[in-house]
């Protein structure tokens, strides 16, 4: 998704997203009828990205099964309940994409909140204590050899 999408920020609203990933419904009327239609337009990889999201939070316990149901019960019939859910998980999608670019904005150069240019060590060459320096010659053993095991 973040692939087909690229920088949300060429979206000037979230309707505009919907046109784009086919989400946006098209009013097909006739008299007094008032219809909507799922869009053609758009991109279907995109489209098919959030079917497949509708189709999961359809059949699981959650507020996508529960906005479904409200819809079911307000008469929609099953495909009109599904473009419904499709573009209030659009409408959801923009929303998340573009907190997550005003994040990146946000950051600084290293693409990290918080990160800085300078290096938080002391120095290319830091200098060290006197505890921190080499001693001379071995280690005294720690441990019993070997040897002093088979004598006790």
């Amino acid at each position: 998704m973040l692939a087909r999408v690229g920088d949300v920020r060429r979206f000037r609203s979230a309707a505009a997203f919907a046109s784009y990933t086919g989400t946006a419904p098209i009013e097909v009327s006739s008299g007094d009828t008032v219809r909507h239609r799922l869009s053609r337009a758009g991109d279907r990889q995109l489209n098919c990205c959030l079917h497949v999201m509708a189709i999961s939070q359809i059949r699981h316990e959650g507020p996508g099964r529960t906005y479904y149901q409200r819809k079911r019960a307000a008469g929609k019939s099953h495909k009109e309940a599904m473009r419904c859910l499709k573009r209030r998980l659009s409408d959801l999608v923009y929303r998340e994409l573009r907190r997550d670019a005003e994040r990146v904005d946000g950051a600084d150069p290293g693409g990290h909140q918080g990160a800085t240019q300078e290096s938080s060590a002391t120095g290319s060459t830091p200098t060290t204590g006197s505890s921190d320096k080499s001693l001379p010659g071995p280690a005294a053993a720690t441990l019993p050899s070997h040897d002093q095991d088979r004598l006790d």
